[in-house]
């Protein structure tokens, strides 16, 4: 009998301990463990707030671009809309907003397609009639096309139409170059309207905008130190 009570007071002595150690918080078997004060022990406070991440610095740059712009005062940027204008017609007159100009441009590339097509065309089918006119091949002959209701080409008449579709076809030809080259400047005055819109933006006219008109001594020296004649004009000058 007393052997087993040694043995439960001894299996008692084991456990003890480690219930003990469990129950204590966690504090206070940091502080027995390392003999520090209780106040220099970082909190749960100070833990979480160490693992929290920093906070993103914006920087003020970007502030600035995601503020509400000022379009009053806004201005742009010459070389930037160069370069729009330059990649996609109309696009510098977007960004200076200079809505009403694209109409115009777009009108003008309209029409300098239209016309370039147009002339290509009848230039083609002028010089086909032209070739079949000239050759002696009686199953070429596109050219009746061309004829008025009731009129043949003839030996005596076969001179003057081929005169005369030699020169449509010469005329055609070069309405559609010259097509060519007004899409040209269409474009080119685009890029520059759009350069110069941009660069005159912060040019500043006063509202004080006047002609100022006096009398005035004109002094003329014929180059002789001595020899000197004076005459009465007009001085103007403006103010803006």
């Amino acid at each position: 009998m007393m052997s087993i009570i040694n043995r439960t007071v001894r299996g008692l002595a084991k456990v003890l301990p480690l219930c003990l150690f469990t129950l204590l918080p966690l504090n206070a078997v940091a502080q027995t463990d390392d003999a520090l004060p209780a106040d220099t022990l970082p909190t749960d406070t100070a833990i979480a707030a160490t693992l929290q991440p920093e906070p993103f610095v914006v920087a003020d740059s970007v502030k600035l671009e995601n503020l509400e712009r000022d379009w009053s005062t806004w201005r742009p940027d010459p070389k930037r809309s160069l370069w729009l204008a330059l990649v996609l017609p109309g696009a510098g007159q977007i960004y200076n907003r200079k809505y009403w100009k694209l109409p115009i441009i777009y009108g003008g590339f309209v029409g300098c397609v239209y016309a370039l097509t147009w002339n290509d065309m009848m230039y083609k089918d002028y010089s086909q009639a032209y070739l079949d006119i000239m050759d002696d091949d009686p199953g070429t002959a596109s050219y009746n096309k061309f004829l008025h209701l009731g009129q043949q080409i003839t030996s005596s008449n076969e001179s003057r139409y081929k005169e005369i579709f030699k020169n449509r076809k010469d005329k055609y030809r070069r309405w559609r170059d010259l097509s060519f080259f007004c899409l040209i400047g269409v474009y080119a005055i685009s890029v520059i309207d759009a350069y110069v819109d941009a660069e005159l933006s912060e040019f500043d006219i006063s509202d004080d905008l006047s002609l100022r008109i006096e009398p005035a001594v004109i002094n003329h020296s014929n180059g002789a130190p001595l020899s000197s004649s004076s005459a009465v004009g007009v001085h103007c000058s403006f103010s803006f």
